[in-house]
């Protein structure tokens, strides 16, 4: 082995000798050194090469030596390096580093090690008190850097150099060195020469190994550390920089003011004659004292960088903290409270700590006075936070709530109970709210679009029901203050404290209004929802039921907030007092309750489903969606597939409520809207349930007739019965779905030849039947010979008597009874027309829609719908002379409908009224139509002429041929002049139409009023093929002239029959 190694280092002299004799003689034999400057650097060059080649395969070979044998040539570049470029220097310093790091190492001579020390101290900052020229290059310098700090590691390794390194003669150069390294810190021109100088300077510490040396430069280490790392200028340093800089600071202030350090200075601290004691020496107690004051200053403007978003310098600062209170605790003990607090804020829950890596939890259970820190700061910063959350800043306010509950986490993992921070911080969270709350924008935007809520009225999702948007802080730039509020919230102490604090706030909530009540409140349901899920959650691990004693204090004050958001819901939602933002609130806690009893729950809907319900109608968007986002997800709680069938299972509650507010004449808006909800939700499931409602809106409409929004209101609820009554399934027996009648007109049947031979033959067949009969009554006696009829027994009389009573009875016998729905609608029928004279427009026009629409629903059961009809109908007829278009609009479209159920049973009706009004109204509106058109024609007539051709035109057929006619020019003005169809009197006249169109097809009558009709619509016929059908279906032939006689028939060809001549009808 030994063989092994001296042939290897002979081969590595033979390639270190021709360098380094080149090298010498190029330094001390070259006449012109700058003509040799190239040639050096060649070699030197190649001599670094060769040097880094070995260390990397073989380090060993390179002993004190050769390392001697390499430095002779080398010196002598170092000593007329002024002579040659800078680039020979740093290439000269590379190798003596690589001898120093493996060829002496500790060998060092004291001697030497001195003079290279002054020699790197020079290269880099020149010779002290002369102001240098230029400035050596970046890479020199870190070369020389790099060389120092091998250089102080050699030195440092042996206790012969340590002690050299602090002699009496050798402390002027080790200051100097020191000045160059924190020079090289502080002002470093790139990162690399910063971090070498950080090395540099460690080496140093660990090589000073006499104490008072260090307290020497303790000063100024520390000043230009802290000049390093204080913001705002460490904020453009880089982070590797920094992060060496805080441990560096951190290994110097223990390896000074550690208290194993300065423990015998402490103690003689504590005597009276201490200073006399040590006089002369450094390390005295008022050094100390002196010390620790500056260290503050210095640490205090370091600890700004807690702050930051890196996690780097953030752990080195959590680390520096820690290291300090623990190893310097004594020392230090007037920085405690700045350290701790840091510690606490620097603290990251996220990250694992490892169990042999001391914190601040420890450091606090071994030194109380730690705790009691841990506790004042935590104080204050509950103080404080009020003021800090009306920053401007929205990062000043998540830092101030993030740090509270960092503090409160240390508050809870120590166990520490103090009542007075407990009480304080049920304040500051009421009064950090409140401001929040106060400086939030109104109006804030609900996270989900209105759009995207909405009732489930089929099979509900019961993954996903729908979660609530947020009431307060709702904008999406304060979501990180809400979620962070929220954190704060879920750690703030054990589930014990977190329930004194929810009772603390309910009691606020009692006594407060406005903002600050509506905060409180958030916060108790808040940590109340915190505190039962962490219950829940130890609850899965742990079965305490047989131990339990009195009910959990969680439960019970969740209890009282409960009962306090059922008496918010129950307040009136048109109360101006009650902030929406209260009632939102109560809805998410009536819901959340709903969520934890699942089943449970469903008793608790006869007090809370009827006010939530009410919401629905709120002219607030917010509410109104929590309203939604509340019955979804009561349905899904308490095992309802739907809303529909949670309103069904509950409507005798909800039922019960209207219509006790109905007799108590309570009547609000919110009382019809929720009604009206309920219907159109449920459906025609619901309406057999509201016959005592319906009752109630009718004695609410007797004793309020004379107030028209609040009728046309009530009649909304009962349009809406109508409407979907109409729908139901139920609405009538099957017998009579089964004898529904078409009314409508069919065209008599084409009489062919074989229904003429059917016809005759059964005359025929009747002839010769009554022939029979005369025949077979020839023999018949002139006059009778024996009784009409035999006398019966009586008990013969009595039971023929009773056969004929049973017979009568049978025919007798009431019809079925009507299902609830049909007797609801027909109720509804009647009363209207009593209200149909209402002075409202709006409400006659509602009500004729309601008419239209329940006129099909009631029609096939006749003997109910007609007397209906009868005393519907001279209301319903009169309103069609009403003063406003809408409302005669209306009555027309209720009419066709009523004709279309109706049939035959208007005929007289009908006839009656057309020769009273109808038929001369009939013609009025007609004549209005044409005349408001032809009035606008005459403005117009500028623009007539260029659309001339524009003109309807008729192809009909003469004798002459193919013509073309012009159509009526009542026509040309209804429809081509003014607005059209657009104008009030074209809508009523196209209505009045229909209305004509309806009697001719569904209703049976006489000739007269055809007759009149027929001109009416004569021009309607060519728009309207179903005005030409029904009238066709009534009277064909006199259709057919009337369309002859105006041109509007094309002309038949003249039949050809042998020996016959008819007639040329087409002749003029």
């Amino acid at each position: 082995m030994a063989s092994n190694s001296s042939a290897a280092r002979n081969e590595f002299f033979k390639e270190l000798k021709p360098r380094c004799v080149a090298i010498n003689n190029l330094a001390v034999r070259s006449p012109d050194k700058r003509a040799a400057t190239k040639d050096l650097i060649s070699v030197t060059n190649d001599l670094s090469a060769v040097l880094e080649r070995q260390v990397a395969a073989d380090a060993s070979i390179l002993d004190e030596k050769l390392a001697d044998y390499v430095f002779f040539p080398l010196s002598n570049i170092l000593r007329n390096q002024q002579h040659y470029p800078i680039r020979l220097t740093e290439l000269t310093i590379r190798c003596l580093r690589i001898l120093i790091e493996n060829g002496w190492k500790a060998k060092i001579q004291n001697d030497l090690s001195q003079q290279l020390l002054i020699l790197l101290t020079f290269i880099i900052g020149g010779v002290p008190g002369q102001e240098r020229k230029d400035r050596i290059p970046e890479e020199t310098e870190l070369e020389a850097f790099r060389g120092l700090a091998s250089l102080t590691k050699a030195v440092g390794s042996s206790p012969a150099g340590a002690a050299a390194l602090v002699d009496a003669n050798a402390i002027p150069t080790l200051g100097h060195a020191i000045s160059i390294v924190l020079d090289g810190i502080t002002d470093g021109r790139t990162p690399d020469i910063r971090l070498e100088a950080l090395r540099t300077l460690n080496a140093l510490l660990l090589a000073i190994r006499d104490q008072e040396a260090l307290a020497t430069f303790l000063p100024g280490i520390v000043s230009s550390l802290s000049k390093l790392l204080t913001p705002p200028a460490a904020l453009q340093v880089q982070r590797k920089v920094l992060v060496c800089g805080i441990n560096a600071l951190k290994d110097v202030l223990t390896r000074v003011l550690g208290d194993i350090k300065v423990m015998g200075i402490l103690k003689e601290q504590a005597t009276e004659d201490g200073e006399k004691t040590m006089e002369g020496k450094v390390l005295t107690p008022s050094w100390l004292k002196a010390t620790t004051a500056k260290t503050k200053v210095a640490i205090s403007g370091v600890l700004k960088l807690r702050n930051t978003d890196s996690d780097d310098i953030r752990s080195s600062l959590e680390r520096l903290c820690i290291t300090l209170l623990d190893e310097c605790h004594q020392s230090l003990a007037d920085c405690a409270p700045i350290l701790v607090e840091s510690a606490i804020i620097l603290a990251d829950d996220g990250v694992e700590k490892s169990l042999f890596e001391t914190g601040l939890t420890d450091l606090a259970r071994i030194y109380p006075e730690i705790g009691d820190t841990i506790k004042n700061t935590v104080y204050n910063w509950v103080a404080s936070l009020p003021r800090l959350v009306q920053s401007s800043d929205d990062k000043v306010k998540q830092q101030a709530i993030r740090n509270l509950m960092k503090g409160q986490h240390f508050i809870a993992t120590l166990q520490i109970d103090s009542s007075i921070l407990d009480d304080s911080l049920a304040a500051s969270l009421r009064d950090s709210a409140t401001a929040l709350v106060l400086a939030s924008k109104s109006g804030g935007m609900s996270e989900l679009p209105s759009s995207a809520i909405e009732l489930r009225m089929d099979a509900a999702a019961r993954d996903e029901p729908g979660t609530f948007p947020p009431i307060l802080l709702a904008q999406e730039t304060e979501r990180s203050i809400r979620m962070a509020l929220l954190d704060l919230i879920s750690r703030a102490g054990s589930i014990s404290q977190q329930n004194k604090l929810a009772d603390d706030l309910l009691s606020y909530v009692r006594e407060s209004i406005g903002t600050t009540q509506v905060a409180c409140y958030w916060l108790a349901f808040e940590l109340i929802k915190s505190s039962l899920s962490q219950s829940s959650d130890l609850d899965d691990f742990l079965d305490l039921s047989s131990a339990a004693g009195a009910p959990d204090g969680g439960d019970s004050t969740f209890q009282e907030l409960y009962t306090f958001s059922v008496a918010v819901l129950d307040l009136p939602p048109e109360t101006e007092e009650t902030d929406w933002r209260l009632q939102a609130l109560a809805l998410e806690v009536t819901t959340y309750a709903a969520s934890r009893m699942k089943a449970d729950f469903r008793p608790e809907l006869i007090d809370v489903l009827y006010p939530i319900a009410t919401f629905l109608g709120s002219g607030i968007p917010q509410l109104r969606d929590h309203a939604i986002i509340s019955l979804n997800r009561i349905a899904v709680s308490c095992g309802y597939s739907n809303v529909t069938d949670l309103i069904i299972d509950n409507v005798d509650y909800m039922v019960n409520s209207v219509s006790l507010r109905l007799n108590t004449f309570d009547i609000s808006p919110a009382s019809t809207q929720v009604l009206r909800m309920m219907i159109r939700l449920t459906g025609p499931k619901l309406i057999p349930y509201l016959d005592d409602v319906i009752a109630s809106i009718f004695a609410a409409l007797d004793n309020y007739h004379g107030y028209p929004l609040f009728v046309e209101s009530l009649f909304s609820v009962l349009t809406e019965v109508v409407q979907q009554g109409s729908r139901s399934g139920n609405l009538l027996l099957e017998a009579v779905k089964s004898s529904a009648k078409d009314h409508k007109k069919s065209p008599p049947p084409v009489v062919t030849a074989e229904d003429i031979h059917e016809i005759l033959s059964g005359r025929v067949e009747r002839r010769e039947e009554r022939q029979r009969e005369k025949l077979e009554h020839e023999g018949i006696e002139p006059h009778p010979k024996r009784p009409w009829n035999t006398i019966e027994p009586v008990e013969t009389q009595e039971e023929t008597n009773e056969d004929i009573e049973e017979s009568g009875t049978e025919l007798e016998k009431p019809p079925p009874p009507k299902t609830p729905t049909f007797r609801i609608l027909a109720r509804i029928t009647d009363l209207t027309q009593h209200y149909l004279t209402s002075p409202t427009p709006s409400l006659r026009k509602s009500l004729l829609e309601l008419l239209a629409t329940v006129y099909p629903a009631l029609s096939p059961d006749e003997d109910a719908f007609l007397p209906l009809v009868n005393s519907t109908w001279p209301v319903l007829v009169e309103r069609l002379y009403d003063s406003e278009p809408f409302v005669v609009i209306s009555a027309c479209k209720a009419l066709v409908t009523l004709c279309q159920s109706a049939g035959d049973f208007l005929n007289t009706r009908v006839k009656t009224e057309w020769w009273d009004n109808l038929g001369k109204w009939c013609r009025k509106v007609r004549a209005d139509a044409t005349r408001s058109s032809r009035k606008a024609k005459i403005d117009g007539r500028g623009n007539r002429d260029s659309q001339r051709g524009l003109d309807l035109l008729v192809p009909v057929r003469s004798r002459h041929g193919l013509e073309v006619k012009e159509t009526s020019r009542e026509i040309e003005a209804v429809s081509n002049a003014g607005l059209g169809k657009f104008t009030q009197a074209a809508q009523v006249w196209e209505a009045v139409r229909e209305l004509l169109i309806a009697i001719v097809s569904f209703v049976q009558i006489d000739d007269e009023v055809f007759d009149q009709i027929l001109p009416l619509l004569a021009d309607t016929m060519i728009t309207k093929p179903e005005a030409r059908a029904a009238l066709e279906t009534v009277d064909p032939d006199a259709v057919w002239l009337l369309m002859y006689e105006r041109g509007m028939v094309e002309p038949m060809a003249r039949p050809v029959l042998a020996g016959t001549v008819f007639v040329n009808i087409w002749d003029d």
